[in-house]
């Protein structure tokens, strides 16, 4: 069990448990009500969907969470109930797996996934509590994650002990569990680097205040972290200044720069030290657990091999003359020596009166308009998503900087948590996010145990779903705003495909010195690393040396962000091979089932249903022409467009 408590619901009966009375809670629902769901969804298919009006959307939105927990007694009561589950599990199997029979096996883990479930559904309130308002619920998310931690501890065994059971007994219990099969044999897959039962025990207790304590302090200190304001001196948080990166205005961008970079020197020594915790974790843990490399254990995770992730790097860094080139030209454009405050500035061609901010509303209707016109399931989905509590979307004092779509239980449904601030980026960041609750939706089907996707895949839907947006967006506007939205998209991508595989070159230079390292240590390694994506293109300024010390991936998912390049080449061909498709309706579907398989399937055999081989260094190139081709779009347009 993934140590996030992401979870299911089966109803089963096994001796000592009294598993229909932890069944019957307000958490856990019947996997036949989720089924009915799914097929509501399908049967949606068939029938004529009227796409909502605009002004009837909200103008912004806020997280329901009564379908996890009403309040916190509620929690509270729950949590004590699930505790007594818990130890009634351990009570009826630790130490007993090697002596059960297969069809008692399968009861046992049914239960297993069920009592996941509640798991789950705790910690998924207590972080959406503390990632809306981290000051007021920074306690009770710390309470709980001990909490939770010690109530794992007592079900921990039983992935540990199926680990060390016999090949023959192992093989057993794996083809008589066809739903789980894939879990199982990940569990096979991985035993050599688990460690005892005591020892996992011990390294779970402690983790709450060994690196998990620098996250949250890291989460802290940046949503309560003010600069200095760009427009008045008015203070303000990490989304909105960075917001200030893509106005027209120079001045202001300029300003943006300088102001956030005097926040992250005010606290360049914390930060320093959160990212050297990190480090030593890193390094401990692969010593304990015997990993090849610093990376390996995020290969693992994500169900892919060294040598698929080195081809795919190589590709990228292989291709960063195209963002060299890009940006060449976008200078060219601005009339000057673009800077690293540059990067995300507006071409300049659509001034003419125009503002340059989306309106939430706009941004939200464009957004469903693009999966209505793709698929029914896709818009109903986010359209429920949009009038059911499953959305924050504003920057609030205290609130989490980012984005993200949290998967929740399969009984609830996904959260997704904006920063809307009003800049073009905000607009695909819907798209992006809601593409993650689509996946996370579809797939829910699974079950607790085979709901999460490995990162390589994890991003495929939400990266689909900008490409959905930008090729609406193509069909409705001409001329400069056309420009303008061509330029951003390529931004986009190469913010998706090439910078994170920069901030991986980083990961791997720090992971792989030895000892504490400076802060200026990490000012020149990230300055170094940025050089190699823009060349002589933009001109990295020495304010910009301290802009690694805010990328939360860095801290909370050490080697997380290769993740994302992964899934911008795997859309980009599974796109370009969706509009090349004769037969859409087909591909749809395909793509439908693809999601809902969740985590059921490794990576390699779910893109295989589509015919690409990711251990096939060519397939990596299949995405990086699209990105040519789409170069070469906006060439053919910047040409023949009046300017």
């Amino acid at each position: 069990m993934a140590k996030d408590f992401t979870t299911s619901n089966e109803n089963t009966q096994t001796k000592n448990i009294n598993t229909e009375e932890l069944l019957r809670g307000e958490i856990l629902m019947q996997k036949s009500e989720i089924d009915k769901d799914q097929k509501s969804l399908i049967s949606s298919k068939n029938k004529k969907i009227k796409l909502i009006e605009k002004k009837a959307l909200p103008e912004s939105l806020e997280f329901n969470l009564d379908t996890l927990f009403k309040d916190e007694k509620e929690l509270e009561n729950f949590a004590k109930e699930l505790d007594i589950k818990l130890q009634e599990f351990n009570d009826a199997y630790a130490g007993k797996l090697s002596m059960l029979q297969a069809e008692d096996f399968s009861k046992a883990l049914q239960v297993y996934d069920s009592l996941s479930e509640g798991l789950g559904a705790i910690m998924t309130y207590v972080f959406l509590k503390f990632a809306v308002d981290s000051k007021t619920y920074g306690a009770l998310y710390a309470d709980y994650e001990l909490k939770c931690n010690a109530m794992y501890a007592k079900v921990m065994f039983f992935e540990l002990e199926f680990a060390d059971l016999d090949s023959a007994k192992m093989n057993e219990f794996i083809t008589q569990n066809d739903k789980y099969s894939f879990f199982l044999q990940n569990i096979e897959a991985t035993k050599k680097y688990k460690l005892s039962l005591k020892e996992e025990q011990i390294l779970l207790n402690v983790a709450p205040v060994g690196v998990d304590a620098f996250s949250r302090l890291f989460d802290e200190s940046f949503a309560n972290m003010r600069f200095k304001g760009v427009v008045d001196d008015e203070k303000i948080g990490e989304e909105e200044i960075l917001g200030f990166l893509h106005v027209d205005d120079r001045k202001l961008r300029k300003l943006a720069q300088k102001n956030f970079t005097k926040g992250l020197r005010k606290n360049s020594h914390l930060l320093t030290y959160i990212l050297n915790m990190v480090r030593k974790d890193v390094a401990i843990t692969q010593k304990l657990r015997g990993y090849e490399k610093p990376e390996s254990f995020r290969h693992i995770n994500n169900q892919t091999t060294q040598a698929s992730v080195d081809s795919m790097i190589d590709c990228v860094n292989a291709n960063m003359q195209l963002v060299h080139g890009y940006y060449r030209v976008k200078a060219q454009f601005l009339g000057h020596k673009l800077k690293d405050y540059d990067r995300y500035a507006p071409l300049g061609l659509t001034k003419n009166g125009k503002k340059t901010r989306v309106e939430f509303q706009d941004a939200l209707y464009d957004t469903l308009e693009s999966f209505y016109n793709f698929s029914p399931r896709f818009y109903e989905i986010a359209k429920e998503a949009v009038f059911n509590g499953w959305i924050d979307s504003h920057p609030k004092p205290t609130k989490r900087g980012g984005a993200f779509s949290h998967g929740s239980v399969p009984s609830a449904h996904p959260y997704v948590m904006l920063n809307f601030t009003g800049n073009r980026r905000d607009a695909f960041t819907i798209a992006h996010e809601l593409g993650h609750a689509i996946h996370q939706e579809l797939s829910k089907i699974q079950g607790t145990l085979n709901h999460d996707t490995p990162l390589t895949t994890a991003e495929t839907a939400s990266v689909f779903a900008e490409m959905l947006l930008f090729d609406s967006m193509k069909k409705t506007l001409k001329g400069k705003e056309l420009l303008e939205i061509y330029a951003g998209k390529i931004e986009d991508i190469f913010s998706t495909l090439f910078r994170q595989i920069v901030m991986t070159n980083f990961e791997r230079a720090i992971h792989e010195k030895e000892g504490e390292l400076k802060s200026e240590d990490f000012d020149k390694i990230w300055l170094d690393e940025n050089k190699k994506m823009f060349g002589n293109s933009v001109y990295l300024t020495k304010k910009y040396a301290k802009w690694w010390s805010y990328i939360p991936h860095f801290i909370h998912s050490p080697f997380y962000c290769y993740a994302y390049s992964y899934g911008q080449l795997l859309v980009l061909a599974l796109f370009g091979l969706y509009k090349k498709s004769e037969d859409k309706e087909k591909f749809i579907q395909t793509y439908i089932d693809f999601l809902s398989a969740g985590g059921s399937k490794s990576p390699k055999d779910l893109i295989l249903t589509f015919g690409f081989d990711v251990n096939e260094s060519a397939f990596w190139e299949i995405g990086m022409n699209e990105v040519k081709n789409l170069l070469k779009e906006f060439e053919d347009l910047l040409n023949s467009t009046k300017l």
